[in-house]
């Protein structure tokens, strides 16, 4: 059974979301980095949220709904409280008028609204398009991790790869691009799906098949060169084409580098992801997902008291914004995350006795009053079978 925190999973994640922000606060050409950074940040969710639920699956005593209740309120737990918060935040201050839109975003679909518009407004909230798809991916691929049988897993994941990939043929057919291309949930199922087919393979194999050996470095330095040519001007046919390969082809060396970390690399690069700065960052990478877009929009305001050019993509808008956010997420991460998840160990994957997350939840808080209770789990509850928890973004 994996480790409950993985450090050089932590690293990528780190790096995940510094592409993030260099797309949203340095760079000033449009960089593709950022949706790297993103795709990247599916892969590892599912992976993390695919592993999880193997691992409870493995375990003697496993049943399937106690689990997946479990696997919901846990969740819950770790998204909600920060996202509505963040919410809460942007309702108050009625940043770039979005009060209006907002139930989109408190639903978790802020994805189809962005599709439906065909237009980024408004921007204080654009990042969410992601979070959404990895709620609605939550919602329903646990049914099928827990519930179908386990010999259909790896083909399930498969199939969701292909799909994904279908669905990227298909836009070219479609005419001018547009953001449903990109933000509609079958755009981010061939990530999802591949590190979730990673999960289910190294469980039961620890090699790499020969064909990803072969294929990783040219499909790598086929990205690359797309990522080159970025700005070279192309009929719309090759436009896609290229579009479709800059999608594809770091799928591949992603999930191998998820992979090689989660098995841990040696050497230099293995130290440097162990690095307790990246670390440090990597642990509350999903507060600075969440909230940089909304320290940006109140940096951008804040221009006339700033001694550097915040209004603009560059580096006193990385500095500034940037500083700014990892404060925001550092302390949210201490004193708001850090406590909520810890009432996650009252909500255990696999237990002995009363494995209903509804009754214990039902226990913990007719128990709330006495401190001894909140401090020592019932026993029911001491006897459980720890399962980790990957606290995916």
């Amino acid at each position: 059974m994996s480790n409950g925190r993985d450090r050089q999973l932590d690293g990528l994640r780190a790096i995940a979301v510094t592409m993030v922000l260099y797309a949203h606060f340095f760079s000033t050409n449009d960089s593709y980095w950022g949706h790297v950074g993103v795709r990247l940040f599916f892969i590892l969710s599912g992976f993390l949220i695919t592993r999880l639920l193997l691992d409870a699956r493995s375990a003697a005593e496993f049943e399937a709904l106690p689990a997946l209740g479990s696997f919901y309120i846990r969740r819950a737990l770790r998204i909600f409280p920060p996202y509505f918060a963040m919410l809460g935040c942007v309702w108050l201050l009625s940043l770039e008028q979005s009060r209006w839109v907002l139930l989109w975003h408190a639903l978790y679909i802020s994805n189809f609204w962005y599709a439906l518009q065909n237009d980024w407004t408004p921007w204080v909230l654009v990042h969410t398009w992601t979070l959404s798809i990895e709620e609605q991916f939550y919602v329903v691929w646990p049914l099928l991790i827990l519930l179908a049988p386990r010999q259909w897993i790896e083909r399930i994941c498969i199939a969701v790869i292909v799909l994904s990939l279908a669905y990227r043929f298909y836009w070219p057919f479609t005419g001018t691009p547009s953001a449903a291309r990109d933000v509609l949930p079958p755009a981010s199922m061939d990530a999802l799906g591949a590190g979730a087919l990673l999960a289910a393979y190294r469980s039961h194999a620890v090699g790499w098949p020969q064909w990803m050996r072969s294929a990783w470095a040219p499909l790598a330095v086929a990205f690359l060169l797309l990522l080159s040519f970025r700005s070279v001007q192309l009929t719309p046919t090759q436009d896609w084409m290229r579009w479709i390969g800059m999608e594809v082809f770091p799928l591949v060396p992603l999930v191998m580098v998820v992979g090689l970390c989660s098995a841990r690399i040696e050497g230099y690069a293995g130290r440097l992801l162990e690095a307790r700065p990246l670390v440090a960052l990597g642990c509350i990478s999903y507060g600075i997902y969440l909230y940089h877009g909304l320290v940006l929009a109140l940096v951008v305001k804040a221009q006339p008291w700033l001694p550097v050019n915040v209004a603009e993509q560059g580096f006193g808008r990385f500095a500034i914004a940037g500083a700014g956010t990892l404060m925001l997420a550092s302390v949210s991460w201490l004193f708001f995350e850090k406590p909520i998840n810890a009432f996650k160990r009252h909500f255990p994957y696999v237990a002995q006795g009363d494995r209903n997350p509804t009754t214990i939840f039902t226990r913990w808080l007719g128990n709330a009053h006495d401190r001894r209770s909140v401090a020592v789990p019932h026993g029911p509850i001491e006897r459980t079978k720890a399962v980790p928890d990957p606290d995916t973004r």
